[in-house]
């Protein structure tokens, strides 16, 4: 080989070097880029996690999927402290508790839709979906006589398909910013302390109807954050009206 196919082979290799390093570093710029991400990450669909509000205002949510033992102490506490949360109920939960759907119903509490049967939601069909919510919607307005409005996905799965889903039939899908983990069996110490920590205006939390010691940890909360100048009220008033837009962190705020 002679000395110029050499130096032009050599060239050839710089220039390929180069050009691999160049391609390395605009993908690793449009990856990073915030204006980019941000808007790519803008048009995943989410569900409401919390609220931005100026006002000191929270919302405490219950799921009620499978027991059913701590519901009517759960309402005799409510009552005690005279506020009103939100219970996402399953369908095959209103099924087998019609008397505490109409009790927690009947005392001012919120009943909203968690689904029939508590399915992974992003392995349904759009149609499955929408069949899914209405069927559960259908039940507990056989009882309480109002349609729900708010929407829990069950696990707290969800995709842009689900979430399209929901908004379809114009209901609004809440998930959480604070989570009490009170389904993990702690102790009611633990879940006072980890609500109390992460609270802020505006924020959901998330309890379960049938958690071992939630009963226990509620007072301490509620207590807590009455006397730090909090309102307590169902989701559906702590939610924005008019037209608003959810953020990448899921916080809805006004447009």
């Amino acid at each position: 080989m002679t000395d110029s196919k050499k130096i032009l082979l050599r060239h050839k290799s710089v220039l390929s070097a180069l050009t691999l390093i160049l391609a390395v570093v605009l993908i690793f710029w449009t990856v990073s880029n915030p204006a980019i991400v941000g808007v790519s990450a803008s048009k995943r669909q989410l569900p409401v996690y919390c609220v931005q509000r100026d006002d000191k205002v929270v919302a405490l949510s219950f799921d009620a999927a499978w027991g059913n033992e701590d519901t009517q102490t759960l309402i005799d506490i409510l009552n005690k402290y005279n506020i009103n949360t939100t219970f996402f109920v399953v369908g095959d939960w209103v099924d087998r508790y019609p008397e505490s759907v109409q009790a927690l119903h009947e005392n001012g509490n919120e009943i909203m839709n968690h689904s029939t049967d508590h399915a992974h939601f992003s392995s349904l069909s759009t149609e499955q979906i929408v069949s899914d919510l209405q069927a559960c919607n259908k039940k507990i307005e056989e009882i309480t006589g109002v349609s729900p409005t708010l929407f829990r996905c069950p696990y707290g799965e969800y995709d842009d398909h689900v979430i399209n889903a929901v908004n379809s039939i114009g209901m609004t899908a809440v998930q959480w910013d604070v989570d009490s983990l009170d389904w993990k069996g702690l102790s009611a110490d633990e879940i006072e302390q980890r609500v109390l920590d992460r609270v802020q205006p505006g924020s959901i939390v998330l309890f379960h109807n049938a958690a071992e010691n939630t009963p226990q940890a509620l007072p301490g909360i509620i207590e807590s954050l009455l006397a730090d100048g909090y309102t307590i009220v169902p989701i559906s008033q702590i939610l924005l009206s008019g037209e608003y837009i959810i953020d990448n962190n899921g916080r809805q705020c006004p447009k």
